[in-house]
């Protein structure tokens, strides 16, 4: 069912290619689900190979155009964009509880955050400085200049279907390149929104695209990585998919920025200042339901607080209101698919089979929709899914040690690296861990490391690339050398 909207030019049940609305093709379509209910929301074009050959022409024609226009033009259209967002925040939080199920004031949370990435791209379109290089020749000057890389495709998410596009295809346009976003096609709805604002905010037409679909996402995949009109590929996911889209890309030879599975170590030394310090655990873990790359996965706490953690976390849990994201009060909403919680409970009971134990939940709720009880596990090892996989789920799984020798060798035994959380008051014990820890970015006495200033992007296997900051602007663009003879008089 349709959300009630104040702005209801916001809803659309159609692709957006080269400025107009559209169905697929082939004129098949795919159902859209609310996790709260298990309902279906909204039927949407389920596109093809040939649909997306179609959009990538769009954009390139456009970005021959696009790429013209002055630094300050596309900054100015970029920061009504932003401002559209939040005017809409309201809204578009609906059109995303709704088919995601976040909580809706976490929703429009994410909403501002979504118009936090474009409101520092804006600025940064104009601060795409080259450089003037010393020559080993007195006779020649030498110059690089950066130049946007061309039309670029965006694969995005269920989990943040908002922050995404704007992280991805908000860079990409302000560096001057035109974007074909794909977003998931369980949360499609949102990137819709996004692209109707885009369209108000002055975005030419073919500059944004979205393409849907779900049941051909395989084949919409591949043919954006073998499109020849497509120079750059991002996309965030899991490892085994990101591998596949690099094997598809070789042929065309894209550059690629891949945001992968991550597997966050959460530290807790027992010097740590302990109330801030389970805030911060409970924002890294429960929000948007444990469904992020960067949630605190692995909780290590030292033994001499251990107890007490565990009974903290219990205590925070208890408090915790599981519900439809439209209720009064729900903190945790429905995982937004409902394989999400097989995979919850599988890890729980191969977890309690290899000797945890269970302090708090440990089972899906018994109501309609995609909803699993948060839950505290107890006294994990090594030897558990959850130590190698993400639980993508609102479980908290504590693992004691006792050095920090000890510890960082446990966090960094894990084949991904993204994120990762140290809570102590030791400020030498802070750089050493921080330095330590193998992964593209620690958080240091707090759960949030994302920010539209913010670098955000991981090594090992998960993967490569930056989004966020001057560095996500740079990712869509070349550099080019110029070298200039001067003739002596």
């Amino acid at each position: 069912m349709q959300p009630t909207l104040k702005n209801p030019k916001l809803w659309h049940e159609q692709a957006y290619v080269n400025g107009k609305w559209t169905a697929s093709k082939s004129g098949k379509t795919f159902n859209v689900i609310n996790p709260s209910t298990g309902d279906v929301i909204v039927a949407l074009p389920e596109m093809s190979q040939e649909d997306v050959q179609i959009a990538s022409g769009q954009a390139l024609a456009a970005f021959e155009q696009w790429k013209k226009v002055s630094p300050k033009v596309r900054g100015s259209v970029i920061r009504k964009w932003a401002q559209l967002l939040l005017e809409n925040a309201e809204d578009l939080g609906r059109i995303l509880t709704t088919e995601n199920g976040k909580p809706f004031a976490e929703a429009k949370g994410e909403i501002a955050f979504a118009a936090s990435y474009l409101e520092f791209y804006c600025g940064e379109a104009e601060r795409t400085y080259g450089d003037v290089i010393p020559s080993a020749n007195p006779a020649n000057r030498v110059f690089a200049i950066h130049q946007p890389i061309g039309v670029v495709a965006c694969l995005t998410p269920w989990n943040f279907p908002a922050a995404m596009v704007t992280r991805k295809a908000g860079a990409a346009i302000a560096a001057g390149c035109t974007a074909i976003v794909k977003p998931a096609g369980e949360t499609s709805l949102t990137a819709l929104a996004i692209a109707y604002l885009g369209e108000q905010a002055g975005l030419p037409a073919g500059v944004l695209n979205v393409v849907t679909g779900m049941q051909n996402l395989a084949e919409i995949g591949k043919a954006l990585c073998e499109d020849p009109n497509i120079r750059k590929l991002s996309f965030t996911g899991s490892t085994a998919v990101g591998k596949l889209l690099m094997r598809q890309c070789s042929s065309s030879l894209k550059k690629l920025s891949l945001e992968l599975g991550g597997n966050s170590p959460f530290i807790i030394f027992d010097d740590c200042d302990l109330p801030a310090t389970i805030n911060a655990l409970m924002g890294a873990k429960i929000r948007n339901s444990g469904q992020t790359c960067v949630c605190a996965n692995r909780i290590y706490v030292q033994r001499g607080i251990y107890s007490e953690v565990c009974r903290l976390l219990v205590d925070q849990f208890s408090q915790v209101k599981c519900g439809d994201g439209f209720e009064d009060g729900v903190t945790v909403g429905p995982l937004t698919v409902q394989r999400g919680v097989e995979k919850v409970q599988a890890h729980i009971d191969d977890a309690v089979g290899k000797g945890a134990r269970i302090l708090f939940g440990g089972q899906a709720m018994d109501r309609t929709g995609y909803f699993f009880q948060p839950s505290v596990l107890a006294d994990m090892s090594d030897r558990m899914l959850s130590h190698n996989e993400e639980i993508f789920g609102p479980v908290a799984a504590l693992y004691p040690f006792d050095t920090e020798e000890e510890v960082l060798k446990m966090a960094n035994n894990s084949e991904v690296g993204l994120g990762s959380y140290v809570c102590t008051n030791n400020l030498a014990r802070v750089w050493r861990m921080a330095e330590g820890l193998e992964v593209g970015m620690v958080g240091v006495n707090t759960g949030v490391i994302a920010g539209g200033e913010i670098p955000f992007g991981g090594i090992k296997h998960s993967g490569f690339g930056v989004e966020g900051g001057k560095w996500g602007v740079k990712e869509f663009m070349i550099t080019k050398s110029i070298v200039m003879s001067i003739p002596a008089i």
